[in-house]
């Protein structure tokens, strides 16, 4: 930053009188609290959060010093929670992130999805990652598929769940053109968040570590391995083809 843009001193010491002002503020608001989602508390907490964001910024671009408080994002917190104290319904939204990380396991594992479907000879979706893609979500449940990601080649990414309260149970088909539309943060009840950003620098490196190891050792990703790929993936399959006392394949539960 030129020495034109940097802030003047006056105006970082004014970010400190602000945060101060914010602290009493926050310690106001937290001893007359109503209850425990008291709206002025979580107001004054905001305003306590911008008002050392700001300072934390311009005694960085000042002096090049930063803080040692850590503001949480607006991603990290939810609004206080408005919906009924008895909720009748509930909504449970999920979002979990992949990416495609092998796609020639992927297409394997399609293939045999293919070949055990009557119905579907000679469609050959698996040529594709687009289409094996379809088959597999199409085949397997999406538990199934989160508990068992690396068998289908995929990687997973973030994920999260929120449970929302709801007054009434919706229709049947009331909401399916815009299932993500009405999901409202003030009424999660709770939510569950997975995300690499979570882990310790240290631990990330560990696992990548030991996923690389894996992965040369098993030879994972040569396109020219693929037909003994395809055999280990049968003969893992197969041994884990349990059936029930009708014959039935017993799918695993899904790890949550």
């Amino acid at each position: 930053m030129s020495d034109a843009a940097q802030p003047t001193a006056a105006e970082v010491r004014a970010a400190a009188e602000a945060v101060k002002t914010a602290l009493d503020r926050h310690l106001a608001a937290v001893e007359r609290r109503s209850g425990e989602d008291d709206p002025a508390v979580y107001d004054a907490f905001n305003q306590l959060a911008a008002a050392a964001e700001a300072y934390d910024e311009l005694l960085y671009d000042r002096y090049d010093e930063v803080t040692p408080f850590e503001i949480p994002g607006a991603d990290d917190s939810l609004p206080p929670y408005t919906g009924p104290d008895e909720p009748n319904a509930l909504s449970v939204l999920i979002r979990r992130d992949y990416a495609v990380a092998e796609p020639q396991r992927l297409m394997a594992q399609a293939r045999r999805v293919e070949a055990a479907d009557d119905e579907g000879a000679g469609v050959e979706a698996s040529g594709t990652v687009h289409g094996a893609l379809g088959l597999l979500f199409g085949e397997f449940e999406a538990d199934e598929i989160a508990s068992r990601h690396k068998e289908f080649g995929l990687e997973e990414g973030d994920s999260t769940l929120w449970v929302t309260a709801a007054d009434e149970a919706a229709e049947p088909g009331e909401w399916l053109e815009a299932p993500f539309e009405q999901a409202d943060p003030q009424r999660v009840v709770c939510r569950f968040d997975v995300s690499a950003v979570f882990d310790d620098e240290f631990d990330d490196g560990l696992e990548d570590d030991e996923d690389d190891e894996d992965d040369d050792e098993a030879g994972v990703g040569d396109v020219e391995g693929l037909e003994e790929l395809e055999a280990d993936l049968d003969t893992d399959l197969d041994e884990d083809d349990d059936r029930d006392e009708d014959g039935e394949p017993v799918r695993p539960e899904a790890n949550r």
